[in-house]
C-alpha cells in the first residue's frame, strides 16, 4: 500500500456521505492532522495554512469554510467514519 501524502490536495469541501468515501480515505491524514491541531488549541486560520495548505489572508472566506467542513468531517470520522474502517478490518477499499 502507497504511503498517504501528508498535504493532499483537498476540495473546497469533503464529502457528505452517511459512509466513508475514497476520498476520506485519501484524507484521513488531514483529517488526524486538523484534530490535532484543535487538540493543541491551535488557531483555525494556522491549521488552514499549514494543513490544508490555504493562505488566510489571500482568501480569508474560503479558508474558513474550507477549515470548517473539514473540522466537522474529522469530527464525524471520530464518532462514525471509523466504524467503517473496523468493518472492513482497517484495510482501504481495493
Amino acid at each position: 500500500m502507497p504511503k498517504p501524502s501528508l498535504t493532499p490536495e483537498v476540495a473546497d469541501a469533503p464529502p457528505l456521505a452517511d459512509t466513508l468515501t475514497e476520498y476520506d480515505e485519501e484524507h484521513l491524514v488531514t483529517y488526524l492532522r486538523l484534530l490535532d491541531a484543535d487538540a493543541e488549541g491551535a488557531d483555525w486560520a494556522e491549521a488552514a495554512r499549514i494543513v490544508l495548505q490555504i493562505d488566510p489572508a489571500q482568501e480569508p472566506a474560503r479558508a474558513r469554510h474550507v477549515f470548517e467542513s473539514y473540522m466537522a468531517r474529522a469530527k464525524w470520522m471520530t464518532t462514525h467514519g471509523y466504524q467503517h474502517l473496523l468493518r472492513r478490518g482497517g484495510q482501504p477499499k481495493s
